[in-house]
């Protein structure tokens, strides 16, 4: 039987807060810094939606070279964050209309929780969420559906219950096998056919878009 969707998961990166060009310029200087190399961006985006532990591995297969990069990555990240961190419009008045009427909300996350609950905090959106899911909290990551079924769990709605937004098609595959509703937000990092590929059941085009879809 379907259930009407009555609480929603966000991801972070590119959905809540848009750390395209953060990311990016930390990726640049890391791979620049320890590689003395100039990696096209596509190569270093590709794989955003995985934790940065995970997508280091791209560009070594040497441990003492994977800790060097994941160090210069998180020190300018560190000291660029606050300036080159944005959100996205309309991301503070939807998540106001949701929690107005009484929808719990959660974030599953692939960013480390100390630096998910920064960007949140930035904005002042930690206190529209009950908890950050992060691999830290989780042993699993997406495109794992675990870290969403926790999220789920945390929110005490079984997963046919729970819209889980994402803008990569990591969070699409870890919604759809963790059998939530998914919305794809076609406002963050990766284009519309890809996303459209992993099968949402919502396409979205701006995050006000959200607060409908909740019955």
């Amino acid at each position: 039987m379907q259930r009407d969707i009555n609480a929603v998961l966000f991801d972070l990166d590119g959905t809540l807060v848009d750390t395209y060009d953060l990311i990016l310029a930390s990726f640049r200087h890391a791979t620049k810094t320890v590689l003395d190399e100039v990696i096209p961006d596509q190569e270093l985006m590709c794989k955003v939606g995985q934790p940065l532990v995970v997508q280091m591995w791209d560009f070594t297969t040497d441990q003492a070279v994977h800790d060097e990069l994941m160090a210069s990555y998180r020190a300018h990240n560190a000291r660029v964050h606050d300036d080159l961190i944005k959100i996205f419009p309309g991301t503070a008045p939807a998540l106001g209309r949701l929690k107005e009427a009484g929808v719990p909300l959660g974030v599953v996350t692939s960013k480390r929780h100390e630096a998910a609950m920064q960007a949140l905090e930035r904005f002042d959106l930690a206190g529209y969420f009950e908890f950050v899911v992060s691999p830290d909290d989780w042993p699993e990551y997406k495109p794992a559906p675990g870290p969403v079924l926790h999220g789920c769990e945390l929110l005490g709605r079984a997963p046919q219950e729970c819209l889980y937004v994402g803008d990569s098609p990591f969070d699409m595959q870890a919604g759809n096998g963790a059998g939530c509703p998914t919305a794809a937000a076609l406002w963050g990092m990766f284009s519309p056919a890809a996303l459209h590929a992993e099968r949402p059941v919502f396409m979205c085009a701006d995050i006000a878009e959200i607060p409908a879809l909740v019955h």
